[in-house]
């Protein structure tokens, strides 16, 4: 019965990874198959594409605990709590991954990406996320299942991320001289001046690798960062690896449409960093006061979203003053 149980699980799973696979595939293979600039059309459009999915698997999530399909809702939770932790867990992982995306266009311009092959860099240090991430919650997972005390220690990484993102000022970072870059420099030399759109290249019989894979590298190093940050958010909405899984990974999925949407407005939105350190405070609080408080999973997806509306709009307010300003200077 027990392997029979497991078995089930595998499966759901494994149908869930080739789901992704399968549109992840579509998107490079047949959409995206040029190295083209991605216009801002094309990104609202995607990101549309991709929010709608998300927000449809939220059903699924629903049908699926309701009947208990392979197994999946064994524990007897309800399915509407089931999508509820769903939708939070994908709006926390997708509000965390604004800050990525500013570490993104600081990674390309230090880099001097061209534009047409960011989706293409984007495509495959997502690709490595979705596999980093799933080893990341199942051992998340079980250490909150063996240990009590896990709450605690996610709440302190997540209040420790919120306070060191106060102090973070805004000069650029020296990403040729990081961890990533010089561990890469020794599996393969790093010739700068190649501007050919391929990660490695020959050079006088020998394999060098390009700045584009140098940027690929800092981009799923980066990742991994901000991973440590966005799985312990979740894991305190749920400790469920699916939903926590499938949340992270529809957020993650996103994230390169979000990118070229956002990447030519990231200046009018200055405020929003207040709002992510609201939202990593406020589940890290939540995470060290789990056994003393406890906070309906709808109230925390509130407090995310309004934390969000206030930095959009401090952050639009302040754009649209700056301009009037300016406009009566002039």
């Amino acid at each position: 019965m027990r392997f029979t149980y497991a078995a089930f699980l595998f499966m759901i799973w494994v149908v869930f990874l080739a789901l992704i696979f399968i549109l992840l595939a579509l998107d490079l293979g047949v959409f995206h198959k040029d190295n083209t600039k991605v216009t801002m059309k094309a990104s609202l459009a995607w990101t549309a594409v991709w929010v709608t999915l998300a927000l449809m698997f939220g059903g699924v999530i629903y049908w699926m605990y309701d009947l208990n399909v392979l197994g999946v809702n064994d524990h007897k939770a309800s399915p509407v709590n089931a999508m509820i932790d769903y939708y939070t867990g994908y709006v926390i992982e997708e509000s965390l991954s604004l800050d990525n995306i500013f570490v993104i266009a600081m990674i390309f311009k230090y880099f001097r990406v061209e534009d047409r092959f960011q989706h293409n860099i984007l495509f495959w240090g997502i690709l490595g996320a979705v596999f980093f991430r799933l080893g990341m919650i199942v051992l998340g997972a079980k250490f909150v299942e063996n240990f009590e005390y896990a709450t605690y220690v996610f709440g302190a990484i997540l209040l420790f991320s919120a306070f060191k993102m106060m102090k973070e000022g805004e000069e650029s970072e020296d990403f040729e001289d990081s961890f990533a870059i010089r561990m890469l420099g020794k599996i393969y030399p790093i010739d700068w001046t190649i501007k050919s759109g391929k990660y490695l290249e020959r050079v006088n019989g020998k394999l060098v690798a390009t700045s584009l894979l140098a940027a690929l590298v800092v981009v799923e190093f980066s990742d991994i960062l901000f991973a440590v940050d966005s799985i312990p958010a979740i894991f305190s909405v749920t400790t469920d690896p699916f939903i926590v899984f499938t949340s992270n990974i529809f957020a993650i999925l996103g994230l390169r449409n979000l990118y070229f949407f956002l990447a030519n407005m990231l200046d009018k939105f200055k405020y929003m960093k207040y709002s992510l350190i609201m939202v990593l405070m406020f589940v890290g609080f939540k995470m060290l006061f789990v056994h003393f408080v406890e906070i309906p999973t709808i109230v925390s997806l509130i407090v995310i979203i309004l934390s969000l509306l206030l930095g959009v709009l401090a952050s639009l307010f302040s754009t649209s003053n700056k301009a009037k300003n300016d406009g009566i200077r002039n």
